[in-house]
């Protein structure tokens, strides 16, 4: 029989409680290497384990929906090494001002109506000043009047932001971590891994449920990947969503030319996430363009249980919802 890989508990050493016996028990933490013995399991050994997990925490066959619209584009100062809406990268995302809200509202009416549960906005700022904030807020109250579930990703945060956010009716805030702490400086300069935790924080005090994961395939090694789940998963609350996103190389920025990931590594990493945060949506994010219906199947089977509907993530190219449906429809899912 599989033997099951659980956390273990450490104290603020690093000692495991193999060697720690009078450590706090109430505190669980998993550990990278933990996380790569994972990675490292027989495929279908991994899939049963992860599957298991799954079908003890969710329906195995209900999948939640959600559309990401981009009411900022472009013109962003930070130096994300991935990103098209960098402004100092030379790509084809132009900047565009912020959306009036009647668009929004009419883009929010048509992702409800192909099924969405939850409608997230996306803007390209370092981090929203008063004046951004406002017209939001306002959007986040129409589309929350509309039955929807509400996210948004907006950047950092200052302090009151989150309060404000809260009470013009935010369901939840996206901040990726998007890699481990040890990669992230080969990705990123012009913000700290901390200033995300830091936001990650700001969102927490104020209830509004934690959206955050990270980006597969920048070029970091399975031990980053594992290290990037192991920050998730010992957060004093694991996000309640998880997006694992697969990278889209975009000519014009720095990650574009890198080696591609390969696909079974993809759908190890979500096997690993669903095992390390089993009560949390794992969702199957950016990058399913490039997969084919095979390796997505493999992804549900493996824990993904949320997906992002819509052409366009952003300012990438998504699966069309039509096609998401006649998948879901092949698999037996049903999406909520």
């Amino acid at each position: 029989m599989l033997e099951s890989i659980s956390p273990v508990v450490i104290n603020t050493d690093g000692l495991s409680s193999k060697a720690i016996s009078s450590c706090d028990a109430s505190i669980e933490r998993w550990r990278v290497a933990d996380i790569v013995a994972l990675f490292e399991l027989p495929f279908s050994d991994l899939m049963y384990q992860a599957q298991t997990v799954h079908r003890a925490n969710f329906d195995a066959n209900a999948v939640q929906v959600s559309t990401l619209l981009s009411i900022k584009t472009g013109g962003c100062s930070e130096d994300c090494g991935y990103c098209p809406q960098a402004a100092r990268y030379h790509t084809e995302v132009e900047d565009e001002p912020l959306m009036q809200l009647d668009e929004v509202v009419a883009a929010a009416q048509e992702a409800k109506a192909n099924g969405a549960s939850r409608f997230c906005m996306g803007a390209a700022w370092r981090g929203p000043k008063q004046r951004d904030l406002e017209p939001v807020l306002k959007m986040i109250a129409e589309v929350k009047a509309m039955g929807l579930e509400t996210c948004a990703t907006l950047g950092m945060l200052k302090d009151g932001q989150a309060e404000q956010l809260k009470d013009a009716g935010l369901d939840y805030y996206n901040h990726n971590l998007d890699t481990a702490p040890e990669f992230y400086g080969d990705v990123i300069s012009t913000r700290t891994y901390q200033d995300r935790l830091d936001t990650l924080d700001r969102v927490r005090s104020v209830d509004i449920n934690v959206c955050s994961g990270g980006i597969i395939g920048m070029g970091e090694s399975r031990n980053q990947r594992a290290g990037l789940l192991a920050q998730l998963a010992n957060m004093e609350r694991p996000p309640e969503s998880v997006p694992i996103n697969l990278l889209t190389q975009v000519e014009g920025t720095p990650l574009h030319g890198t080696d591609s990931l390969d696909h079974l590594e993809f759908v190890r990493t979500i096997a690993a996430a669903r095992i390390t945060m089993p009560t949390s949506y794992v969702r199957l994010s950016a990058g399913r363009q490039s997969m084919s219906e095979g390796i997505q199947a493999l992804c549900f089977l493996a824990g993904a249980n949320s997906i992002f509907y819509g052409e366009k993530l952003l300012t990438t190219a998504n699966p069309e919802a039509s096609e998401d449906k006649k998948l879901f429809a092949k698999l037996g899912i049903n999406q909520i």
